[in-house]
């Protein structure tokens, strides 16, 4: 998580979150969403949001929540702009890291799922990159128009010829 590349930065310290938990509710400004458009090559981004629940957990803390955004694209078929909305859970675990004699010792310290937590950095998490990341993993690459279907250019001769369709398109197009 510490990796993503994002100008949205909202750090929480361990220590700020108290016992009964946190909540955060944030809306990404203009100029991230802006840079987030041609990060992820979208046409528009108009809203981009996420809730976080913060518990302490042990050492470490557990960040329940959801990223919900709506993205312009283009229809991969039709090239027709389209719009999406993303709604993306989220469930991560965070815990200091682990040294190295102790990580034979750490089985116990992995999720529910078997994954192993992710680590702290300097006792923080940053949601910002969290809410980003879980965005860009929610985006579909290759959008579709709902009805939208690639037909392909069908040749008067069904023969086994390697360059039927190229010849068919080209004298379609007149050449």
């Amino acid at each position: 998580m510490e990796n993503a590349q994002t100008s949205w930065s909202l750090p929480v310290a361990v220590d700020d979150i108290a016992d009964t938990g946190l909540h955060i509710e944030a809306e990404a400004p203009a100029e991230v969403r802006a840079q987030l458009v041609k990060l992820a090559n979208l046409r528009d981004l108009p809203h981009f949001s996420a809730v976080f629940d913060l518990t302490r957990q042990g050492g470490g803390v557990h960040v329940i929540g959801q990223v919900k955004a709506r993205i312009g694209q283009t229809c991969v078929v039709t090239l027709e702009p389209l719009e999406n909305d993303i709604d993306e859970p989220i469930d991560l675990l965070f815990a200091p890291p682990l040294h190295p004699a102790a990580k034979d010792e750490g089985a116990d310290h992995k999720a529910g799922d078997g994954e192993p937590p992710e680590p702290l950095i300097d006792g923080k998490i940053d949601l910002g990159a969290i809410a980003t990341e879980f965005l860009l993993l929610g985006i579909d690459p290759y959008p579709r128009k709902p009805g939208a279907e690639f037909a392909a250019v069908k040749t008067a001769d069904d023969s086994a010829r390697p360059f039927a369709a190229l010849e068919a398109l080209k004298k379609r197009l007149g050449g």
